[in-house]
């Protein structure tokens, strides 16, 4: 605006005239109002992400720990295999040892007032059934211990365990809680000798699935979901780069490449569990291939990242500035160079960036891996991808429909394993992208 029209414009209107202080009232408050709306849904939004990621952490932090027991171990040498035989020979033989029965005379000597048969099955599952398994390590990496007696830290059961951590209302009647009165002396004479310790649970990181709250561990879901997440990278990024690539630099624009685009943009709003619908249709059903296998998993959360990554490929490639392909033509180069020497080298940092986002879609993903089958209780870690496997989604949802208290704890815990993954995948993402990108 020139200040000969300016001029004009002040002439012509009287700013300081009510209707105009009214006027600019008005536009104040709107303008006020937007703002005021504005910061309260971003603080609303963060106030929400602020409680949710709190609950978990308050309720998954526990889940990381365990009770353990301290009792003492006498390795009764009528009941165990001769120390010196050799490695395999006495592990062999510590497989048919009856050890709950070296753990109940263990216990009822540190209780001798203890008798009666119901008691005595009430006192022995106060450790974990975990705590066999931990005796038969303990003799096998070190036979030496047969004919002596030892303090062994073993396991406490899930009961024991939360009221160890303050889960359970011990001041609730006897009928109302899962630990007895009895049993509660037992613990509290326990505690009184400093024979409680509540320590890092590292079995929950490296071992499998379990019935029992105390040995679940998430290292089979996570190895699932690599196995899975890997099938989905050789699947689907190839696929979806080649296709980006065609249709961006090579295919012909007509009626049946719009028709295509259209389409692809469409897959990429589509529910997740009409992919796996899809799946159950084509792997299972047509293929016959094994169900609750990475190998299936993989391919089907392939068809469901595959409109990402195709999406976020064309963008990258479209952004690369058309004199890049100019300059490369006048040079000689031909088509194919064009694209494979000088226009995807400058796109692949937006390319990976989208191909990561969508494999931390993948990642989170439990509705298409349910419809084919990956649900089922899976205990030991897969060592390949045709090993029946399950994933974290829904290794969480097959914990949180767990009846038992401790599984609440464990359920919060795989949630911040999986919300950590997905936190590295989009960082590494972001820095992908600050890192390559290039401003044109």
């Amino acid at each position: 605006m020139t200040d000969n029209t300016r001029n004009i414009l002040d002439q012509q209107v009287d700013w300081h005239s009510p209707k105009v202080r009214a006027r600019l009232r008005r536009r104040h408050r709107t303008d006020f109002l937007f703002r005021a709306i504005g910061f309260s849904a971003v603080a609303a939004a963060g106030l929400f992400l602020v409680f949710l990621l709190g609950n978990i952490i308050k309720n998954g932090a526990p889940g990381f720990l365990q009770t353990s027991i301290e009792v003492d171990v006498a390795f009764d040498p009528s009941l165990l295999p001769d120390p010196t035989l050799e490695r395999a020979e006495f592990a062999a033989a510590m497989a048919r040892v009856d050890l709950q029965r070296l753990l109940r005379q263990s216990l009822l000597d540190h209780f001798p007032e203890v008798s009666g048969r119901a008691d005595t099955i009430r006192l022995t599952r106060m450790l974990s059934s975990g705590a066999r398994a931990q005796l038969r390590d303990i003799l096998v990496r070190n036979p030496a211990v047969v004919g002596t007696t030892g303090k062994v830290w073993l396991l406490a059961s899930d009961e024991v365990d939360q009221v160890v951590k303050g889960n359970v209302d011990i001041s609730l009647p006897e009928q109302n809680r899962k630990l007895k009165n009895k049993e509660l002396v037992w613990l509290q004479r326990f505690e009184s000798e400093g024979r409680v310790s509540l320590s890092f649970h590292s079995r929950f990181i490296t071992a499998g699935d379990s019935r029992e709250p105390e040995l679940v561990g998430v290292w089979g879901a996570i190895v699932g979901s690599g196995l899975t997440l890997l099938v989905t990278l050789l699947t689907a990024f190839p696929i979806g780069v080649a296709s980006a690539i065609y249709l961006e630099e090579f295919a012909p624009k007509n009626r049946f490449t719009d028709i295509v685009e259209v389409n692809i943009n469409n897959l990429a709003a589509v529910p997740s569990i009409v992919f796996g619908l899809l799946g159950l249709a084509f792997f299972l059903g047509v293929m016959g291939m094994a169900r609750s296998a990475p190998i299936v998993g993989g391919l089907t959360l392939a068809l469901l990242t595959l409109p990402t990554i195709i999406i976020s490929a064309r963008a990258a490639i479209a952004a690369v500035p058309p004199s890049i392909r100019d300059a490369a033509r006048g040079l000689g180069a031909s088509s194919m160079q064009v694209a494979f020497h000088h226009v995807v080298p400058l796109a692949m940092p937006g390319i990976l960036t989208g191909t990561i986002i969508g494999m931390a879609r993948a990642l989170g993903e439990s509705a298409p891996l349910l419809m084919i089958g990956m649900v089922a209780f899976i205990v030991d870690v897969p060592g390949g991808v045709n090993d029946p496997a399950t994933v974290l989604p829904v290794q969480i949802f097959l914990w949180a429909d767990s009846p038992e208290r401790a599984f609440i704890e464990k359920t919060s815990a795989a949630i911040m394993v999986l919300l950590f993954f997905l936190i590295a995948m989009n960082g590494m993402a972001i820095w992908l992208r600050q890192r390559f990108e290039r401003k044109w």
